[in-house]
């Protein structure tokens, strides 16, 4: 685990004794909130798609080998629902696709295509995120509260190596639904300021597909207008899977850690 994602987690287990604090500030009594922001982002993306059990493919480091983007940004929404003060709903769409064509410097085996050196090489990583959650809140303060979630993280991933003379490309395509638990906190910091924060985590190992999920977020919140806010966040993910499928038999490990900087709307 990185620096950054140490430092998310101290944060998030300051966050889970905030709702202890006395105040006299009372929790949003909003119904919907839907929060558009920018998703300023650090990716390390690796993987391997195999031929067969016994033949495996290169483990290929999609930065370095291929020259995908490293850093991005990119448009994401975040919202909630809420049913009453106890229970809520979590959701999150954003889009990590990246693209690009090199000249390759090593031997890279992709399925059933095996790409030479100096071979140019189109490179596509697709990457969906589709994010829901049950959020039930146990412990409710004057100053915020605090919730144990329930969700699922689904990673829709398609990967794909073309050599750039021939048009044709070895596709990897899975889409990989992670079940997660994890908590989820708010402590009103004063009239206007409010610091948000989860964390979620899962590791499964389901027929063909062997995944784990570290998932880490904390942000404030600075209310500007009486349903408007500006809001910054810091966002780290983990994520391994491992499939056996028809459609993808192989390993994805990816990372993504980055900043939110977001307008949140609540009605």
């Amino acid at each position: 685990m990185k620096n950054g994602k140490l430092a998310l987690l101290s944060i998030f287990v300051a966050t889970v004794l905030a709702p202890y604090a006395v105040s006299a500030e009372s929790v949003d009594g909003d119904r919907f909130s839907i929060s558009l922001g920018v998703f300023l982002t650090d990716r390390d993306t690796e993987g391997r798609l195999d031929a067969d059990p016994a033949n495996t493919g290169t483990d290929i480091d999609f930065e370095k080998d291929l020259g995908l983007e490293s850093s991005d940004a990119v448009f994401r929404v975040d919202g909630y629902y809420r049913f009453n003060e106890r229970h809520r709903a979590d959701f999150s769409v954003f889009d990590l696709s990246r693209d690009n064509t090199r000249t390759i410097q090593r031997e890279l085996q992709w399925g059933d295509d095996v790409f030479a050196i100096d071979t140019v090489v189109n490179a596509d990583f697709d990457l969906t995120i589709y994010k829901a959650a049950y959020t039930y809140s146990f412990l409710r303060r004057d100053s915020g509260y605090l919730g144990v979630t329930l969700g699922l993280y689904v990673a829709d991933v398609k990967a794909s190596l073309a050599e750039q003379n021939l048009g044709q490309s070895e596709v990897g395509d899975i889409t990989a639904p992670l079940p997660v638990i994890g908590l989820r906190g708010e402590y009103q910091l004063s009239g206007k300021w409010k610091f948000r924060a989860s964390g979620e985590f899962f590791a499964i190992e389901f027929e063909d597909v062997d995944g784990s999920l570290i998932d880490l977020y904390a942000g404030i919140d600075y209310q500007l207008l009486e349903n408007m806010s500006l809001g910054f966040g810091l966002n780290s993910v983990q994520i391994d899977v491992d499939a056996s499928k028809s459609s993808f038999n192989g390993t994805l490990d990816w990372q993504y850690d980055g900043g939110l900087v977001f307008f949140k709307f609540d009605f």
